[in-house]
């Protein structure tokens, strides 16, 4: 990489003021000299920043046989770390670039949180039954967790990684959707359900101008929703108008207007259960079962393009210029360009669960 000339004046300008005017510089005098020495490191530092090459996008993807959180780099596909993490780990929830990792290991009853950069345990949380589903809210200050066996949802502040509140949302508490604005969570009650819960997070309503007083710290259950058919995953578009509910057996995605509830249009997929993940005006919707995965305008509905994906790719993730499937059924990586144009396919370990593409 070519070093900027800014850089090189500085590096100058540092070595001018170890060396002295009056003083020929030498490798015995900086490194003997406390001020020179500091000056010396700074350099290496200067030069390290100016050529490290940034971070690449990862994967991350749980090995649910084998107990680990594995990182693989994009696009090779190279597995770059593997990290042992509480028995059968298999959701994931990432906070950003450079911020948390959540790992939810259902089996163990246990919910990690990683640091990002190193991969280290910062926190890991007991005494849940059957936890399953990790969301991190759009602002990225709270977890969301629930638990299938005790019916609850865990909030959890990451920036002190404290437990806020538990609510009793419903047996079997499965897959879970922020709307953008943090004021709304849908909680599907099962992986093949006819009942969602809905809970708000707004504390109090001013008068207009004044927006709501939202709490996502502790929301509170406010309704439930039956949506005409077994559903599975579910999300808001990024406008937030609409929200998305896949079937546990039925060939469709539907969207339906998230204020009035009404159906507003259908997504031929293939066989049930699908998964969807939103990036910009796109959606993209895999059926594991059909070995599919599909980009969809993420206004009108509208199939784009459809690719073949593993026989067992349900989850998936779209970011930062890749998306990925996990196949939970052959143990693999599948990583396209956002075209669903197929890179490769990576056999990674026995059975691959969920996937998330972040940087360091």
């Amino acid at each position: 990489m070519r070093i900027p000339r800014t850089t090189i004046l500085l590096l100058l300008a540092l070595l001018a003021t170890a060396c002295g005017a009056e003083h020929p510089s030498s490798t015995q005098h900086i490194t003997s000299n406390p001020s020179a020495a500091r000056v010396s490191r700074q350099v290496r530092a200067a030069i390290g920043h100016a050529t490290r090459a940034p971070s690449l996008p990862q994967a991350l993807v749980t090995d649910e046989a084998q107990n680990r959180l594995l990182v693989v780099d994009l696009p090779s596909g190279r597995i770059a770390r593997s990290v042992p993490v509480p028995a059968d780990p298999e959701d994931i929830a990432v906070s950003g670039n450079g911020g948390v990792v959540i790992v939810v290991s259902s089996q163990a009853g246990k919910v990690t949180i990683l640091n990002r950069e190193t991969l280290q345990t910062i926190k890991t949380f007991a005494g849940f039954q059957q936890p399953h589903i990790a969301a991190i809210s759009p602002d990225g200050s709270y977890a969301y967790i629930t638990d299938d066996t005790r019916g609850t949802l865990t909030v959890i502040r990451l920036s002190d990684t404290k437990v806020t509140d538990t609510v009793s949302v419903g047996f079997g508490a499965h897959h879970l959707a922020f709307s953008p604005t943090e004021r709304t969570v849908w909680v599907a009650l099962g992986e093949n359900t006819q009942e969602i819960t809905t809970l708000s997070t707004v504390v109090s309503r001013p008068s207009p101008p004044a927006s709501p007083i939202v709490d996502p710290g502790h929301p509170h259950v406010v309704g439930h929703f039956t949506p005409g058919f077994s559903a599975h995953d579910l999300a808001f578009s990024p406008d937030g108008r609409t929200i998305w509910i896949t079937s546990a057996a039925g060939s469709d995605v539907t969207a339906f207007d998230a204020r009035t509830h009404h159906v507003l249009f259908r997504v031929p997929v293939g066989a049930g259960p699908q998964h969807l993940e939103f990036e910009g005006r796109y959606a993209y919707i895999t059926s594991g079962y059909g070995s599919t995965i599909e980009k969809v305008n993420a206004t009108t509905g509208r199939v784009i393009t459809r690719a073949s994906a593993p026989y067992g790719s349900f989850e998936l993730d779209a970011a930062d210029g890749y998306v990925v499937t996990a196949s939970l059924l052959r143990g693999t990586l599948a990583i396209y360009r956002p075209s669903l144009k197929l890179l490769r396919v990576v056999k990674l370990a026995p059975a691959t669960r969920e996937v998330a593409v972040s940087r360091p």
